[in-house]
């Protein structure tokens, strides 16, 4: 059985399939499609702290399916605009992973992970797949996977 770690771009999810979709992604039906890949040996949520009564649920939603949640503040700067990002994290996270594991599995659309996933898949000789919304994720993305796995409205709430 191949040992999988698993890293949730939260804040990419989310916009993407509301952008695409106006819906929410399906957690669950996640964390059962990668049970049929796999063993998740590491799955891991990085998301944006708020303190909202609504995203703390959702966090806790996550932490009761598997999910390790890791928490950044939210940096609202005094031009209006604001700052919450976790690729530099994330990365860190897939690097110590990778060695450890078969497959790596990121969600996300973010083409700032190719070089990252590639690495994954050259480098370290592992599997590497992503979960995005199709029209969303960048073409570098996808070409830097073994498997693109298409987030539509099966995979939504």
């Amino acid at each position: 059985m191949k040992k999988i770690a698993v890293f949730v771009d939260v804040q990419n999810v989310y916009y993407t399939t509301r952008q695409a979709y106006g819906r929410q992604f399906n957690y669950r039906l996640l964390w059962k499609n990668l049970a049929h890949m796999g063993e998740v040996v590491s799955a891991t949520a990085y998301a944006i702290n708020r303190d909202d009564d609504q995203q703390i649920k959702f966090q806790d939603a996550l932490r009761h399916i598997g999910f390790e949640v890791k928490l950044k503040p939210f940096i609202q700067r005094s031009d209006g605009s604001s700052k919450g990002d976790w690729d530099v994290g994330i990365a860190i996270d897939v690097m110590e992973a990778a060695p450890k594991v078969d497959m790596v599995v990121l969600l996300s659309g973010d083409g700032d992970f190719d070089v990252l996933m590639d690495r994954v898949r050259e480098g370290y000789g592992k599997e590497a797949v992503v979960f995005g919304v199709p029209t969303l994720t960048a073409n570098s993305l996808v070409n830097s996977v073994d498997r693109f796995i298409p987030i539509e409205d099966d995979m939504l709430l």
